[in-house]
């Protein structure tokens, strides 16, 4: 098992150096976040070992769990959807927050964060596609988003995150994760979170800073158990 991880892992990381140098990018600019929701400890513990230095996951109830029996040896990143009434746990336990998908989750980091007198680094999510079924800011009020995070004194916002729609062929996303790096640029935000295991090269050739990789690092996840509830 330790073997294939660590095979995975440097096949990651090869694909994300020859997509970086394509683009005349430093690969070491961009940020692996090993995604391990529903990933068995043993795993998670054999990609560490072989060198990954961040890992995701999508659950707080998920995550609590592991970080008890893991501990802290790299960031961890929450990258799916937050509930407002998870929020304490979840800055418990995260260091980043890449899906601040709505202004009263803003709002509720913001005031958990300065209670605990740490701000928390923070991502707006942008629905780059207007999916019914995703969270996030549509484009045209992402201005609005970051004036109002910016204001906010326990979130550090750092940069913009997208899931876009599903694709055929990963040269498919292209438009959107260009699309999401102009926002960016326009507002001076240095992180992009974008790009998983169907496409992070394509996401990398367009200027992401981090990128969201579960399955091409730890094989094929097991089927959801029904009603396991969400983060």
């Amino acid at each position: 098992m330790q073997q294939d991880i660590r095979t995975n892992l440097e096949r990651v990381r090869e694909r994300i150096a020859r997509a970086a140098e394509r683009a005349g990018r430093r690969a070491e600019d961009v940020l692996l976040v090993g995604v391990s929701k529903t990933v068995e400890v043993a795993r998670i513990r054999a990609a560490l070992a072989a060198g990954l230095t961040a890992l995701g996951e999508n659950r707080v109830q998920e995550a609590r769990g592991k970080v008890a029996e893991l501990g802290r040896p790299v960031a961890w990143h929450l990258v799916g959807h937050l509930q407002t009434n998870k929020v304490r746990d979840a800055l418990e336990l995260f260091d980043v927050v890449h899906s601040v998908d709505r202004i009263d989750l803003a709002r509720e980091l913001d005031r958990r964060a300065r209670a605990r007198g740490r701000p928390v680094d923070a991502l707006v999510q942008v629905n780059v596609g207007l999916e019914p079924s995703k969270g996030g800011w549509p484009p045209e009020a992402v201005e609005t988003a970051v004036e109002a995070l910016t204001k906010l004194g326990g979130l550090r916002l750092r940069g913009l995150m997208a899931i876009p729609p599903a694709v055929e062929r990963a040269e498919d996303a292209r438009g959107w994760f260009r699309s999401l790096r102009k926002l960016a640029e326009r507002h001076g935000l240095p992180e992009l979170s974008m790009g998983m295991s169907g496409d992070f090269e394509i996401a990398v050739e367009e200027g992401a800073t981090m990128v969201r990789v579960g399955t091409a690092i730890f094989g094929p996840r097991p089927p959801r158990v029904p009603g396991l509830p969400e983060g």
